[in-house]
């Protein structure tokens, strides 16, 4: 709705411009009406109306000096001139206010409409154009901070060789004026069955503005994102700030530390790159981070890692040597007690190893996922490879790493001997099924055995090691039964049921029927039918 304010010092005047017009249909309200230019002009800054009508002469501030000052206040507002023939002079005066809109008294109905419509088209075009501005401008920032963003992803995928301090800012909007640059990293450690997408994606933004809060303003520039569970932070800054972004770096941390527990059960960690002068070794600088990251799984979790310690020295290889001979023999007897010793003792050589680092552990520890993979050969799919890998990238302590060496072992095992167990089955409920469809027929175990696949020998075995008795003993309790539920349920003479579930001969049916039940056919008929 559009705002309007009438000035006339004309009582009748004020009254009649009300009248006239059909505010509603228009668009518009009338939202004020002043006696004189000082009154308008207190209106004009109180209300920010869109159109104002003024008679040219009125006591205290006259029409020219209330347009005057009017359009200082507000440059886009629209005026209508009230005009007698006697002044119309003083309106032409107007012009050079950009007012150009008169109206001659006595007031026309029709002439005040449409005057009114045209100024409302224009500002309502007005408008239109300026929320588009507005978007188009917010488009433009979003696009912005999309290629500041894509700095990171850059360097990470090894495109960053290129970069130049040049191309820092023509590319991608990076001022990089200051001596130094260094990458940073902030760490979500948490399992991935506990968190949701929409939690991460809260926890990710409220690391994002603590961040900038605390780091952007002390640094020359600096660009942050997150990477699934990891957020990379790129910070440019000359040799006398480095003393304030390392205490920067500490307090960050602090803030998020004292934000987590309303989190739940998550983890946070900060690793600091190496510094550098030249913008095209960003990517050592992440691969170092990466590295010192990887501390906190003997420093611990909720600090600012900084250094890169020696190590033990000790390959990955060397290190899973005894846990590679232990795996191989328990996967070998599919034995889930030797897996475990084999991780147990695994687990007890590395805590024994003195010096040994962070890396060095996790190292280690997924060496020794690849061992057991290898070991397991088929019985393991790509896919539980890649959530292992994801699994591990996600604890915060070792013994959380251990644990799920663990679980990947077993869960592995246990999906193989169940894998098995169903193979061998197989063959048995094929053989069930053949028998609940031919019983009525004189099957042979020979018949079985052909549509199975197997000898009779091995079949044999295998169907009493599943069902817990033989073929012949199965097939007679499948007929029995069947033969209980049609005397029972039906009328069916004795003779008629014995052929229907395999018998031809009546006399051995009912020798074979009361050596299960205790009863011959036409006794169980009479009790239970």
């Amino acid at each position: 709705m559009l705002k309007v304010v009438i000035s006339d010092d004309e009582e009748l005047i004020c009254r009649l411009v009300q009248a006239l017009a059909d505010w509603k249909a228009l668009g518009m309200e009338v939202a004020g009406v002043a006696s004189n230019g000082l009154e308008a002009l207190e209106l004009i800054r109180e209300v920010r109306p869109d159109i104002l009508i003024t008679d040219i002469r009125m006591p205290g501030c006259g029409g020219l000096e209330l347009i005057e000052r009017a359009k200082k206040l507000q440059p886009q507002l629209e005026v209508i001139i009230i005009s007698g023939y006697a002044h119309f002079e003083y309106a032409q005066s107007a012009i050079k206010f950009g007012v150009g809109n008169y109206l001659l008294k006595p007031i026309n109905k029709e002439e005040l409409t449409s005057t009114l419509e045209m100024l409302g088209e224009r500002c309502r075009a007005r408008r239109t154009e300026h929320v588009r501005a507005f978007e188009n401008q917010e488009s433009r920032q979003k696009d912005r901070e999309r290629i500041r963003r894509s700095l990171i992803s850059d360097v990470l995928r090894g495109a960053g060789g290129g970069i130049t301090r040049d191309s820092l800012e023509t590319s991608y909007y990076f001022k990089g004026d200051g001596e130094y640059y260094r990458i940073f990293l902030i760490k979500i450690d948490c399992s991935r069955k506990s968190i949701s997408k929409p939690a991460l994606e809260t926890i990710q933004d409220k690391i994002k503005k603590t961040v900038t809060a605390g780091i952007g303003k002390l640094s020359r520039e600096l660009v942050f994102e997150f990477e699934e569970y990891t957020g990379y932070g790129i910070v440019n800054y000359n040799e006398d700030e480095r003393g304030k972004l390392d205490k920067g770096y500490r307090n960050v941390q602090n803030e998020l530390e004292g934000q987590k527990d309303l989190w739940g059960n998550v983890a946070l960690s900060m690793a600091l790159g190496t510094e550098v002068s030249n913008p095209a070794r960003l990517l050592d600088s992440v691969k170092m981070a990466r590295e010192i990251l990887l501390e906190r799984f003997q420093e611990g979790t909720g600090g600012v890692l900084k250094k890169r310690p020696k190590g033990c020295g000790l390959s990955a290889q060397v290190l899973t040597e005894q846990y590679k001979r232990m795996i191989d023999d328990a996967v070998e007897k599919m034995s889930l007690e030797k897996a475990d010793m084999a991780l147990l003792q695994f687990r007890q050589r590395i805590g024994g190893i003195p010096g040994i680092c962070g890396r060095e552990l996790f190292g280690a520890v997924l060496e020794a996922g690849k061992v057991f993979a290898i070991s397991m050969g088929s019985g393991m799919t790509e896919e539980q490879r890649k959530e292992y890998l994801a699994d591990l990238d996600q604890c915060g302590k070792s013994a959380e790493l251990f644990d799920t060496l663990k679980n990947f072992q077993r869960e592995t095992m246990e999906n193989l001997l169940e894998q098995k167990k169903n193979e061998t089955g197989r063959p048995v409920r094929i053989a069930k099924r053949y028998i609940m469809e031919h019983f009525n027929e004189p099957i042979t175990l020979e018949e079985i055995c052909e549509a199975t696949g197997f000898s009779v020998s091995y079949f044999s075995a295998m169907f009493k090691k599943e069902t817990g008795e033989g073929f012949s003993k199965y097939l007679t309790r499948v007929r029995i039964d069947e033969a209980k539920n049609l005397l029972r349920e039906t009328n069916l003479p004795v003779s008629e049921i014995c052929e229907k579930v395999g018998y031809n001969d009546r006399k051995h049916f009912t020798s074979v029927f009361h050596k299960a039940t205790g009863l011959n056919p036409a006794e169980f008929r009479k009790l239970y039918g």
